[in-house]
């Protein structure tokens, strides 16, 4: 399941494919959800069309990588039902379904498109969008069991009446389709009818039967292996399921449409909007015009009649000042009169002196009348002058009150003339608005027309596919008539060498082994034909996809070890590390290392890969990635450089032993293995060095903090993984200057472990080997 996901996320673009999974568990007939738990009667559904099977309710979960795969698939684990028996302390007691979705849309583009102005990208009616759907069902039966054997009980006995029963109706079907049976009972069991595309029907369709050599289930092995040659039988046909996605195009010209109507809508909106708001300018123009002249003629009014009070009193100040000339002349006639009268009495005083007394008082007081009137008369002249200063400002106020209303009249004719053009400009942009609008309708109705020949178009089309589609159903069933006799000839032929005893076991392996030969002589003739350089060439193409593809074809060419020399040669082996350096993509990290290490299995690319800091790569690779298939490639590739002595210091100080300690963290079962691997490939080659006289010294694996970890963890593993760190610790030990750190790290009773309870040979004779001729574990050990 998880390799199969791997590889389609892989391959996946996530512009135009979608993957999305169902796991399920048929457990005593009923369908229930592994990643919902509490859906646990989940109806099948049947297409009575086209025949497909559904599970409405079950729960699709869309995936992105390979660690949400994983945690889906572990939760699923959880819920499924396994119970302990004689047969198995972990049997599954239901069948598991996981079922993957997969999605890809494409375009098919015609000559005549229809250009739509919008802001975004949308379907148009000339591009029709196909839909290429798949689905691919992983199914774990559980195996049939006897009761006497398992020795069920209570209810795991129902449960395995269930499981029989599915399994009995699976056999059922197999073998009416085996024998053309016109009736084929799928509707018997949950488990057939969910599965009846997978035999007799539309897929491709592999089936692993799982047998064991024991004597004592002959009759379970029996039954197994002709059950397989049965299905061998059943002709499944394959079809390419593409269809158009009107569905999508209907949405899209649907969402075309209501994006144009909106924002035509908006747009009269905003032109209405905008009318408004000249009618509001308008208005406010007019009132303020209106303002203004009632101002401007109130004003005038006003000046007017200031002007008539201005010229009032004018007229009042000039007959005042005639009046007073008048008076000042009658004044300076009496002062002459005065005067005359006054000589005429001095020339009586001096004709009479009698009378000078009374003329002395005459004149004194003709003289006191005489300074009052010159007084009055310049009182009179200063009053004469401020009128006339007067009379001047008021005639300045006048011509300033005449020049001020003539500015106002002006402007009330320049504010006429511009309430003239705005008026003219209005009346054009409503014109204008209204000629949109109905051009915009206009369109409306034309994009409606065109999306009601579209749809025409689209049904046409579909009753045309549908009558291509059982065109093409019926030259496929000619056919299939025609070539019956021919695959009956060729299953003949594949199962004529079948049988249950160790010959027709070995024939199978043989023919395996013959097919695999066949598809590696494939490999390599297309590999002649496309070129080497032409592959390596590839790796520096700027497409993402293009490399990794490559990476890959290199990866595979380098696991045969006649392809290995040619790659270096052609520098191939330049081209990988240098990708490892600069790539950040995981995917290629994780090829690129396990071609590394593939080519590292030879002794000779050894020291190529570790001149040209190989290993110092895949360590920075290792401190980087967390992706454990990566990590699992990269502890490979160094676990093949552990092999040789010669390399181990440049190993070390490039960091490739903290690398594989590094690794260890991820808790990857895989990613372990190759870790304990490669302590015992470098174990055993410093330990064979040593025993031969070539090195002196302690470890350069203890060094590191190599024992420590092997103290810590050597119980902890499945019992491939412990077998290799258990040789490791043992051809530590065999070098007599690691003994004072394996006494101080507890590393004897480790030792008197492995000599006993050890799975393998090898490592209790040396665990042996290394008690008996070390006098400080000798001592210890007293």
């Amino acid at each position: 399941m998880v390799r199969a996901l791997e590889h389609i996320l892989s391959s996946m673009s996530l512009e135009t494919d979608s993957v999305a999974v169902s796991y399920l568990q048929l457990y005593l007939e009923s369908v229930q959800d592994l990643l919902a738990p509490e859906k646990t009667n989940i109806p099948i559904v049947e297409d009575p069309k086209t025949g497909e099977v559904s599970l409405p309710g079950a729960a699709i979960v869309e995936i992105k990588d390979l660690e949400h795969v994983c945690q889906l698939l572990q939760i699923g684990e959880t819920n499924r039902h396994a119970a302990n028996t004689k047969m198995n302390t972990e049997s599954s007691r239901s069948h598991a379904i996981l079922i993957i979705h997969l999605q890809r849309s494409l375009k098919i583009k015609e000559e005549t498109t229809v250009s739509i102005p919008s802001d975004t990208e949308h379907t148009l009616p000339g591009d029709l969008p196909l839909v290429l759907k798949s689905k691919l069902l992983i199914v774990d039966l559980a195996g049939s069991e006897r009761i006497d054997k398992s020795g069920s009980e209570g209810h795991m006995i129902e449960e395995a009446k269930f499981i029989n029963l599915s399994l009995s109706s699976l056999g059922k079907c197999i073998n009416a389709l085996a024998e053309n049976s016109s009736h084929i009972p799928t509707r018997d069991s949950k488990l057939t009818r969910m599965l009846r595309d997978s035999f007799g029907g539309t897929a491709r369709t592999s089936l692993v039967v799982t047998i064991g050599p024991s004597a004592r289930h002959h009759s379970e092995t029996s039954s197994t292996v002709l059950f397989g040659q049965r299905a061998m039988k059943v002709v499944n046909t394959i079809r390419l399921k593409e269809e158009v996605d009107y569905e999508t195009l209907y949405k899209n010209v649907e969402n075309e449409v209501d994006h144009l109507t909106s924002e035509m809508e908006r747009q009269q909106k905003l032109r209405h909007r905008e009318k408004m708001q000249l009618e509001k300018r308008l208005k406010e123009s007019e009132t303020f015009l209106n303002d203004l002249k009632m101002i401007s003629s109130v004003q005038i009014e006003n000046l007017e009649k200031e002007k008539h009070q201005f010229e009032y009193a004018v007229k009042r100040l000039m007959q005042e000042l005639e009046e007073k000339e008048g008076r000042n002349n009658v004044l300076s006639e009496k002062i002459v009169h005065l005067e005359t009268s006054l000589n005429e009495k001095k020339q009586q005083q001096l004709e009479s002196f009698s009378t000078t007394q009374i003329l002395a008082e005459t004149t004194k007081t003709y003289e006191k009348k005489m300074g009052e009137l010159l007084r009055e008369l310049e009182e009179e002249r200063s009053r004469s002058a401020s009128m006339k200063g007067h009379f001047n400002v008021l005639e300045q106020q006048l011509s300033d009150a005449r020049s001020s209303a003539q500015f106002q009249e002006n402007m009330a004719r320049e504010l006429k003339r511009e309430l003239s053009k705005i008026t003219q400009t209005f009346t054009s942009q409503v014109h204008s608005l209204e000629e949109k609008i109905s051009q915009l309708v206009s369109e409306k109705e034309l994009i409606y027309g065109e999306l009601k020949s579209t749809q025409a178009k689209v049904q046409d089309e579909a009753s045309h596919r549908q009558s291509l589609e059982a065109e093409v159903l019926r030259l496929k069933r000619s056919k299939t008539d025609n070539c019956v006799e021919e695959s009956k000839t060729l299953c003949g032929m594949v199962r004529s060498g079948s049988g249950l005893g160790s010959e027709a076991f070995m024939h199978k392996s043989g023919n395996l082994k013959e097919t695999l030969a066949s598809q590696r002589g494939t490999i390599s003739k297309i590999f002649e034909e496309v070129g080497l350089p032409n592959v390596l060439a590839l790796l520096k193409s700027e497409e993402l996809e293009v490399q990794i593809h490559a990476v890959k074809v290199v990866a595979n060419l380098a696991a045969e070890d006649i392809n290995q020399e040619k790659i270096v040669e052609e520098g191939g082996l330049d081209a990988l590390l240098s990708l490892l350096e600069t790539s950040e993509n995981t995917t290629i990290h994780r090829a690129t290392a396990g071609a590394i290490a593939n080519l590292a299995m030879n002794v000779s690319n050894q020291a190529l890969i570790m001149n040209k800091g190989g290993a110092r790569l895949l360590a920075n690779i290792a401190s980087k990635t967390d992706d454990p298939q990566t990590m699992r490639m990269v502890a490979g590739a160094i676990a093949n450089l552990c092999g040789n002595e010669k390399w181990h210091a440049m190993l070390k100080q490039d960091g490739g032993i903290k690398a594989l300690l590094g690794m260890f963290q991820t808790g990857h079962t895989d990613v372990i293995a190759q870790i304990a691997r490669g302590l015992a490939n470098f174990a055993k080659c410093e330990s064979r060095v040593i025993s031969q006289g070539h090195k002196k010294g302690r470890s350069l694996l203890i060094e590191d903090g190599v024992l420590s970890w092997i103290m810590a963890n050597s119980t902890m593993f499945p019992p491939s993984t412990r077998r290799h760190i258990e040789l490791a610790f043992c051809h530590l030990a065999q070098n007599v200057e690691n003994s004072r750190d394996i006494i101080i790290t507890g590393g004897i009773k480790e030792l008197l472990r492995i000599s006993k309870e050890s799975s393998r040979d090898d490592a209790r004779n040396l665990a042996k080997k290394a008690l008996n001729s070390n006098p400080a574990f000798l001592k210890e050990i007293q």
